[in-house]
């Protein structure tokens, strides 16, 4: 299997080479893959050349929507499920805002970080989705809206779905050089979001690559302890190595970070959390965006009060810290990450969901360490230039 979308289109001038293919022809079989358009579409191609790439298992459209369900409330936000070539799914939600359409994408096929809040991690981690398979949920979705690459549809890109984008960050990378190509999508930085729940050195090595995309980072505690609870994560970097790591990222784009909070009742969203989280972020440029628990099943986490939310936030702005309800969209769809997919799967028998339940809060790490292997090893980073890090490490200090 080779993903045609993986490749730039100056790769597949390259590629296509041997094909005897006047550049022409790449660019229209460019155009035709970003349109959505597929072999057994109208392509203005010569039908050999389509047999042969067809022949050498060359893949036009990696992504194919197989259930999309619309909201019934008045925001209209539509949750898809797609297949992948290999047979798995995965999922993703298009929100509809007054400013255009924003679409959340995934970046893996599960999860490794089995975060406490989220259903992405109960099923396990598959692997790692290809650039071509991550573009590919735009190139569907943009499809399904009457888009065309030259029209697109849709407005902002934020990569929140399924899976650490982090933890798959060549892959990562690559997207983003490919979403942003002036002959492509030809998305702004300023129009893509990238969430992480904090890996220090990938955040940093975000910042070095040149694409100033709005980073959050989902912090969901307000110290460590508590995190560490919730996220297994956390068990490798603390609250400060990773809030260093954004202070770099900031100096290196001058973006302001956002922080992500999900609100879970009794776990951390008391007064006493909201003076915490004041303290931690201080010094750090950024806007908190606070996220009223989606509850999931098979996690022991219940959702806070409307009440309580509020009080929070008022906390917040109290002790000078920028900090905004997030909107809820999609309760009624299954929106939050992994949700549909693991009905999708139960439904299918593929799995059984039962041996996934988290019976406790407290044996998170321990169940995970069970079903997958130690997420804190794959995460590890091949070290880059240990010289090039520290001189960074100076350069902001004494930029301060």
């Amino acid at each position: 299997m080779n993903i045609l979308m993986d490749y730039s289109k100056a790769e597949l001038y390259s590629i296509f080479e041997s094909f005897d293919m006047p550049k022409y022809r790449v660019d229209q079989l460019f155009s035709a893959m970003y349109n959505g358009k597929d072999y057994n579409d109208n392509i203005n191609l010569p039908k050999t050349f389509l047999e042969k790439l067809g022949e050498l298992n060359y893949v036009l459209q990696p992504i194919k929507i197989r259930k999309f369900i619309e909201s019934k409330s008045k925001d209209k936000t539509i949750k898809f499920l797609y297949d992948l070539v290999d047979g798995n799914i995965i999922e993703g939600v298009l929100m509809k805002y007054e400013f255009g359409n924003t679409l959340c994408i995934s970046t893996q096929v599960g999860c490794k970080m089995n975060c406490a809040f989220c259903a992405s991690g109960l099923n396990g981690f598959v692997r790692n989705l290809t650039a071509g398979e991550i573009l590919g949920q735009i190139v569907a979705v943009n499809k399904f809206l009457d888009g065309t690459y030259k029209d697109r549809k849709i407005t902002n890109i934020v990569l929140m779905g399924s899976g650490e984008p982090l933890d798959n960050f060549e892959n990562v990378r690559k997207f983003l050089q490919l979403v942003t190509y002036d002959q492509g999508f030809n998305f702004s930085v300023r129009n893509i979001s990238v969430s992480t729940c904090g890996i220090p050195s990938k955040i940093e090595e975000l910042a070095d690559l040149g694409l100033a995309v709005t980073l959050c980072f989902s912090l969901h505690a307000s110290n460590d302890k508590t995190r560490q609870i919730i996220m297994p994560i956390a068990r490798r970097y603390s609250i400060k190595e990773v809030i260093d790591s954004l202070k770099y990222y900031h100096m290196v784009t001058n973006r302001r970070i956002i922080i992500e909070y999900t609100l879970i009742d009794g776990i951390n969203n008391s007064m006493a959390n909201a003076k915490e989280l004041s303290l931690l972020l201080k010094d750090l440029p950024c806007h908190v965006n606070l996220i009223k628990l989606n509850e999931v099943e098979g996690r022991e986490l219940k959702t806070p009060t409307i009440d309580s939310c509020k009080k929070f936030i008022d906390n917040l702005n109290r002790f000078g810290i920028s900090a905004t309800m997030r909107r809820s969209l999609g309760d009624d769809i299954e929106g939050a990450c992994g949700q549909l997919r693991n009905r999708e799967i139960a439904d299918d028998k593929l799995i059984s969901k039962s041996n996934h339940n988290d019976s406790k809060i407290q044996n998170i790490h321990k169940n995970n360490q069970n079903k997958t292997k130690d997420p804190t090893k794959i995460l590890k980073q091949k070290q880059i230039n240990q010289n090039n890090k520290q001189n960074r490490r100076k350069n902001y200090q004494n930029s301060n």
